[in-house]
């Protein structure tokens, strides 16, 4: 391994002051020796400034250790990985393996001083795709386990006040399986969900509904219901709210952000009516010009109060914080948004283009529905979604070859997608319940209840005993 050659460095390189023209270097327990040329040709390398610098200190803290006896310099690195910088220095061509880390690979370059830039452009697109990929998993990996775990530690509370009494309120809110009390909390609140789904359906129904016949106003029977579980929604989203350590990384939270949505068209709503009942009208006009003011007035707010009442069916995605599954697809639209971003693109660019086809060739036609081009969106967007309602379509034989056009374009747009989202989505879920099943057992483990049970075992054998005992002495 030996390259014979002149010490002396082209180029004005300054010669290091040893006897031999011979670098010894041991890294990981081998042994390598490269000419000082060879090496000096790159000198923004470690090696590359071991052998070109003069200076007997600086040379030393390049290395981890060094034996004067055979000059040979101690490196305490990946043998493996530097197999492939010594055979860079030897030939200026830096390889890649596949079987090596990218991360660990990336980490030695930058510690030898070697750019990724000397490999071929074939082995650093493959190691690019690699190391992005791998980089993708990780990030999907720490973000399922954000899911999974709370972050918020013991240790985030101590500087807080009542550290101890938000530590415990914080496992009882975020952590099910924490204590007995923390489980019978995750399933009250699933419970609450429920019922509040189930009663803002029935208060649409006529017969759950009752009319003052004083102001002829609609009263939902089930109404009290709602109340009870918005008090318990709100009273749930104000103890999470107090108990957290890091406010801004609760304000940030998209289960939180539901939270609050699920409370706030409530309070929106009681707030818009307190203003409607005590907005009066006011100054000068006759009764009728106050009465059509007040009808106005009166409409705008029952237009957002429908509004508010509509948003209530958002809590139903406070599900998302008691079912993994809502959350798996959550996090797998998020992750794949790029995917669905170019979904919506194509469907929007066949909606525009069929659209035009369609009203250029059946706009003559006589009691037509396709008067206008965004007339015929309508058409073209439940054509390339195979949905198809029927109540537009062409009559020409050329309109019937683009509607034609139009589906088959649809069928192969919507399939596109299923099988990267599903298998993502899949992906991600399997990850999510294995974090979450090796939460729950390092929580569980924290209540003991083999320890309870075999307690509870030995009191009532005790009880028991005690009892035969009373009965033996009481017959003697």
């Amino acid at each position: 391994n030996v390259f014979p050659c002149n010490p002396a460095f082209s180029s004005g390189a300054t010669a290091t002051a040893t006897s031999s023209s011979v670098l010894n270097i041991n890294v990981g327990g081998q042994s390598y020796h490269l000419t000082y040329q060879a090496v000096a040709i790159y000198p923004t390398t470690r090696l590359g400034r071991l052998a070109t610098s003069t200076d007997r200190r600086c040379q030393l803290g390049l290395c981890d250790d060094y034996a004067a006896q055979g000059d040979e310099y101690f490196f305490d690195r990946d043998p493996a990985v530097f197999q492939l910088i010594y055979n860079f220095y030897a030939s200026g061509v830096l390889r890649v393996r596949d079987e090596l880390c990218p991360h660990s690979f990336l980490e030695e370059l930058s510690y030898w001083g070697v750019r990724l830039k000397y490999t071929p452009r074939c082995c650093r697109i493959c190691f690019e795709e690699r190391r992005d990929e791998l980089s993708e998993q990780l990030k999907v990996q720490r973000e399922l386990r954000a899911q999974a775990e709370a972050e918020e530690s013991e240790q985030l509370f101590h500087h807080m006040r009542y550290a101890t009494q938000r530590w415990h309120l914080w496992n009882l809110m975020e952590k099910p399986f924490s204590s007995t009390t923390a489980k019978a909390m995750g399933v009250a609140s699933s419970l609450f969900v429920l019922i509040s789904v189930v009663a803002l359906a029935l208060n649409t129904v006529e017969e759950m509904q009752q009319v003052d016949k004083g102001n002829e106003e609609i009263h939902p029977m089930l109404g009290h219901v709602e109340m009870l579980c918005i008090a318990f929604f709100t009273l749930e989203y104000l103890l999470r709210l107090v108990s957290t350590p890091d406010l801004h990384q609760f304000v940030h939270s998209a289960l939180n952000a539901v939270d609050l949505i699920a409370i706030l068209p409530f309070y929106l709503q009681l707030l818009l009516e307190c203003f409607s009942d005590e907005d009066q009208p006011r100054g000068r006009g006759t009764q009728h010009e106050h009465d059509i003011e007040t009808v106005g007035r009166v409409g705008k707010v029952g237009q957002v109060l429908r509004i508010m009442r509509l948003m209530r069916i958002f809590r139903i995605l406070k599900l998302a914080r008691h079912s993994t599954g809502l959350r798996a697809f959550g996090f797998t639209l998020r992750q794949c948004y790029q995917q669905v971003g170019c979904l919506f693109l194509f469907i929007a660019m066949g909606i525009f283009a069929f659209s035009a086809m369609v009203y250029t060739v059946e706009h003559d036609v006589s009691s037509t529905n396709f008067t206008s081009i965004p007339h015929a969106w309508w058409w073209a967007a439940v054509s390339i979604s195979t949905v198809g309602y029927g109540d537009m379509c062409p009559e020409t034989h050329l309109g019937r070859l683009f509607a034609f056009l139009c589906i088959a374009f649809g069928i192969i747009l919507n399939g596109m997608p299923i099988s990267i989202l599903y298998n993502k989505f899949s992906d991600y879920y399997s990850k999510l319940k294995a974090y979450e099943y090796t939460a729950i057992r390092k929580d569980r483990g924290k209540v003991d209840f083999t320890r309870r049970a075999m307690k509870k075992i030995s009191e009532c054998c005790g009880d028991r005993d005690n009892t035969n005992d009373a009965k033996s002495k009481g017959s003697l």
